[in-house]
């Protein structure tokens, strides 16, 4: 083995590296999934479901899909952490006790105000609700930045151009 490579290394203190390393990926967490963004009430997990439902043509006019399906979507092309999480903030979006005007339409069992969880994603269904449309239909109009996917495979959103101040109705 090479000597110099063994002169290189450098001596560190591991709890000062964790503190620091750990605060930096707090911050990056609260910042970029745990926070909604003020410009459309979204966190990123939710913008991207909506953003994959619009994708595959799930509007309020359309019969409802399997959840299953818009989870995969969406974790497949946008949001790569893990279907329990996109499954939780989907029926979420749907349960009219946790939001005052649900963007989803959900048909199935989503919970209840009591603490029932919802059923297992395979079982329910979604679409689009009327009022999501407000903060979709200028999707294609050039109004909002899109970026590169986590693979930049795809486009999507960095905002939606909500026309309602979703953030104020809805809160988080």
């Amino acid at each position: 083995m090479d000597d110099t490579i063994f002169d290189k290394v450098q001596s560190i203190d591991l709890q000062e590296t964790m503190e620091k390393s750990y605060i930096d990926y707090a911050m990056s967490v609260i910042a970029s999934r745990a926070l909604p963004d003020v410009r459309d009430g979204l966190k990123p997990v939710q913008r991207r479901i909506l953003y994959a439902m619009i994708e595959l043509n799930n509007g309020p006019d359309k019969p409802h899909r399997k959840c299953a399906r818009i989870v995969g979507d969406t974790m497949g092309k946008y949001h790569p952490h893990g279907d329990s999480s996109i499954y939780n903030a989907l029926v979420k979006l749907a349960q009219e006790f946790s939001t005052r005007y649900p963007l989803i339409d959900g048909h199935g069992n989503f919970g209840s105000v009591d603490g029932d969880g919802a059923a297992a994603m395979r079982y329910t269904e979604a679409r689009l609700s009327k009022i999501s449309m407000e903060m979709l239909s200028d999707i294609n109009k050039n109004t909002v930045d899109f970026s590169p996917n986590f693979d930049e495979t795809e486009k999507e959103p960095v905002v939606l151009p909500a026309k309602f101040p979703n953030l104020l109705v809805n809160g988080t």
